[in-house]
């Protein structure tokens, strides 16, 4: 089993990684400016899918600091639903996850 102090590292590391990534995807949206109209139309189809990707990159994000708030607080690994205890599989797959396998459905 992943101590918490790894699954916290795991985290934050993660964390720096989306930051990243945001913020190389804010540089191409900020960096289409074709006078094309063809190449303006697939910059913009572009567009749309970096910032889907930029819109799950922040929820992500936001999942992760609630995890390390849970991590400060003494409540990591236990359900927000339920109370129990979420197993270690389960955070092994989902770090940030605040829910048990049976609260999640």
């Amino acid at each position: 089993m992943v101590d918490v102090a790894e699954r916290k590292k795991a985290l934050e590391k993660r964390l720096k990684e989306l930051d990243v990534r945001l913020h190389g995807i804010e540089e191409e949206l900020d960096s289409h400016q074709s006078k094309d109209w063809e190449e303006l139309a697939v910059e913009r189809e572009e567009d749309e899918v970096l910032e889907r990707i930029g819109t799950s990159g922040l929820a992500e994000i936001e999942r992760i600091r609630a995890a390390l708030g849970r991590i400060e607080d003494g409540s990591y690994g236990v359900c927000a639903k339920c109370g129990d205890d979420i197993s270690a599989e389960r955070l092994d797959t989902l770090p940030a996850t605040p829910f048990c396998k049976r609260c999640a459905v």
